[in-house]
């Protein structure tokens, strides 16, 4: 295992932005992922921030518009942002909608018919790609980060959770927050699940918290004017739970920002430094 393609690659910031691809045991087909390489590599190990996309989105979105290479760079971390979902499957459905199937992975395992074979991602994500990095890359697996937007927050807040072992900081932008009980999250994981609301809850931050204890504080940056925000994010249930168990969760509402890249490039400079104090203290 390990083996993988470099495909295109940019200096930026005294580091790479590279493209590769491999072949996924998880999904059984081939997948793509980016890297920043930061300029550091070359001398010491590094530690590792996983960004997890939103619906739609893939392995290049991140890394072309949010302009993190720079604080990566400053900070000697290594950035990694997979694809959002297996690629070319052919399932009967997966190329119909933009919600569900093709770039709308969820970052869950499938249990259903045709979507166990290969819809695997929480297993590429928390498995195999850092298995990838490690095999490959100059990395301190030691210090390993996870955050994302709109879908992948909801992967990184649920990943993260999951797999403190693995984690050891979490952030989020505009994350789908109370996935079981909006339209995006009950598609997907009626779709991915089935009909089991016990597994949907494993799947689920706003349950999650309920159950699992973390030391360190979680951060959450989010719109006001984001257009998702009322019907599809349901922030609020996520928020109540975080306050009834006293988890540390840090929310910050940043008054008139939307949904957009826009708005996680204005704030990712403060995602890159919370992830990187963490990582100082380890």
């Amino acid at each position: 295992m390990g083996q993988i393609t470099k495909l295109k690659q940019y200096l930026s910031f005294g580091g790479t932005v590279t493209f590769y691809s491999h072949k996924s045991e998880s999904t059984k087909t081939p997948m793509n992922f980016s890297v920043f390489h930061p300029p550091q590599e070359y001398k010491v190990k590094v530690p590792v921030l996983f960004w997890l996309s939103g619906l739609t989105c893939n392995e290049e979105n991140f890394i072309t518009k949010a302009g993190a290479q720079m604080w990566a760079s400053h900070h000697g971390i290594m950035l990694v942002c997979p694809d959002t979902s297996p690629r070319g499957t052919n399932l009967p459905g997966e190329h119909d909608s933009w919600d569900f199937g093709s770039g709308a992975g969820f970052y869950v395992n499938a249990v259903t018919p045709g979507w166990r074979e290969h819809y695997r991602m929480y297993d590429y994500v928390v498995k195999e790609l850092p298995e990838l990095v490690a095999s490959n890359f100059n990395v301190d697996m030691d210090r390993i980060g996870i955050f994302g937007h709109s879908m992948g927050g909801h992967g990184a807040l649920v990943l993260g959770l999951r797999n403190p072992h693995l984690y050891k900081s979490i952030s989020a932008f505009s994350p789908i927050g109370a996935p079981s009980l909006c339209p995006w999250g009950q598609k997907a994981f009626t779709g991915y699940l089935g009909e089991d609301k016990e597994l949907w809850k494993e799947y689920d931050a706003s349950e999650l918290v309920k159950i699992i204890r973390r030391n360190d504080i979680v951060l959450v940056d989010q719109g006001t004017d984001d257009e998702f925000l009322k019907d599809q994010l349901l922030l609020d249930y996520l928020v109540e739970a975080c306050h009834e168990t006293k988890f540390p969760l840090k929310i910050r509402m940043q008054r008139d920002y939307d949904h957009s890249y826009y708005f996680i490039a204005t704030f990712i400079k403060d995602h890159i430094e919370f992830h990187a104090e963490n990582f100082e203290r380890l």
